[in-house]
């Protein structure tokens, strides 16, 4: 079988922005700027982020039956993403994000997840010709475990596991993942430790000691991204940027990873890709609406 596009199967919410001069503390009241809303959640900032990109890409998810869920399913269409498996669910509101962005671009996100947590392995089966058929399946874990572990059962292609927010994973879901994406708190948690690593060597040492035989590539902000494949450490520059908002980063990089994955690219390669596409989204505000197009990078790199 000749397998195309990617299936994303993972969270949508709306992300309701906040531009603060600092993140509140415990008690504290913050004046911020006027807020925006915009549609995001990791799995549809994912999906946008490889749809941009010129990939046919597949959604799995749930949303509300209200007016946000509309709003998210428009939006993707609008990207030409597919949505026909894009669930409503009646019994739950749509998920929302409530997201602070301060003077030097770095956020602080609260979720209610609301439909994402029912997002159930019967719904993923249900999409089971979607993830087959795929080249590249992205997956994250702002939707239920059991939901994520049937999506990396299903899928022929290869499967990209962003475990984001951070959580211990089961050792079978880890075994069926290819390449897994965290960043150095994520990675410190998949590694069982209290400390996230400091340096490019203690990353690259705690991404080799992973129980796992898949490609590690860490996010690591400014620094970029760490590839550990096959006892092969690489290190990828970030692409230089003036950040405005660092909401996206992450996806962005996951949407161009899987993008150049399927597109046959060397995890190094694809990785550099990604890195192009994070460093136009934190450029500016929001998430889904900082996705970056395919010509755009491809001007950057020339």
């Amino acid at each position: 079988m000749t397998r195309t596009g990617i299936a994303v199967v993972g969270s949508l919410n709306v992300d309701l922005v906040v531009p603060v001069p600092h993140h509140p503390v415990p008690g504290e009241t913050v004046l911020g700027g006027d807020h925006l809303r915009t549609p995001g959640g990791k799995g549809g900032n994912q999906a946008v982020a490889a749809a941009r990109l010129g990939q046919r890409v597949r959604m799995v998810s749930r949303v509300g039956d209200d007016d946000f869920g509309r709003l998210l399913v428009d939006a993707l269409l609008a990207d030409g993403v597919d949505t026909t498996r894009v669930l409503t669910s009646s019994d739950a509101p749509t998920g929302i994000a409530l997201i602070t962005v301060d003077e030097q671009g770095e956020n602080a996100i609260a979720v209610s997840p609301g439909a994402n947590a029912r997002l159930s392995p019967g719904d993923v089966t249900a999409a089971a010709a979607s993830l087959s058929s795929a080249a590249v399946t992205l997956l994250q874990l702002e939707v239920p475990l059991p939901a994520v572990e049937m999506a990396s059962t299903l899928a022929g292609g290869i499967v990209v596991l962003n475990p984001a927010p951070a959580q211990f994973l089961p050792p079978a879901l880890l075994g069926r993942a290819d390449v897994l994406v965290p960043n150095r708190l994520e990675l410190a948690i998949l590694a069982g430790t209290d400390t996230p690593p400091q340096n490019l060597d203690e990353v690259a040492a705690l991404a080799l000691e992973l129980p796992t035989e898949a490609a590690v590539v860490v996010t690591l902000g400014a620094q970029g991204a760490l590839v550990c494949a096959a006892d092969v450490v690489t290190h990828v520059p970030a692409t230089p940027a003036t950040v405005v908002d660092t909401t996206g980063a992450g996806d962005a990089f996951c949407g161009g990873l899987a993008d150049g994955l399927a597109r046959g690219l060397k995890i190094e390669e694809a990785a550099a890709w990604a890195s192009r596409g994070a460093g136009a989204a934190v450029s500016r505000q929001g998430a889904q609406a900082a996705m970056p197009v395919r010509a755009e990078l491809e001007r950057g790199a020339g």
